[in-house]
């Protein structure tokens, strides 16, 4: 997969699962963006929804294998039943995520779907776990006092 947002991905809140599938989580990830920049399908898919859920603009992709990914507040330009291919814009990005610290917001979900009818197996994975690593952020961890200082 490849990032739905031009440019290199950035992060402005990360993933954060529930511990219990009940509870209140991030179940996935919000990405900076600019107002009214390209969505772009990260996989080729086919569109199984774009509209309003909860009043807000929703954008919802089948790839195929189970996975599923998701994308809000989105402008949609394709619309259910759409063929999509990897790279392709499937919408614009609106202002108005809660919690946003920048001028946009991506939230970019994921979901694999086990294929039981009920989804009580259903998972959310984190959406950057799917990318090639070309496109994965980078990730700098700290170091410790002494480590490869020379």
């Amino acid at each position: 997969m490849s990032s739905p947002l031009p440019g290199p991905v950035s992060v402005s809140t990360p993933f954060d699962p529930p511990a219990q599938r009940w509870l209140p989580g991030h179940r996935g990830v919000d990405l900076a963006g600019t107002v009214l920049a390209s969505v772009r399908a990260p996989a080729d898919g086919t569109v199984l929804f774009a509209g309003a859920v909860g009043g807000r603009p929703v954008l919802s992709i089948d790839h195929g294998g189970g996975v599923r990914t998701t994308y809000e507040p989105v402008r949609a330009t394709v619309r259910a039943g759409d063929p999509v291919i990897e790279g392709v814009e499937v919408g614009r990005l609106l202002a108005g995520h809660p919690g946003c610290p920048v001028e946009a917001c991506l939230h970019w979900g994921a979901r694999v779907m086990s294929g039981d009818p009920s989804g009580d197996d259903d998972d959310y994975v984190d959406p950057l776990s799917l990318l090639a690593d070309s496109e994965r952020p980078i990730r700098l961890k700290p170091t410790r006092p002494g480590d490869g200082a020379g």
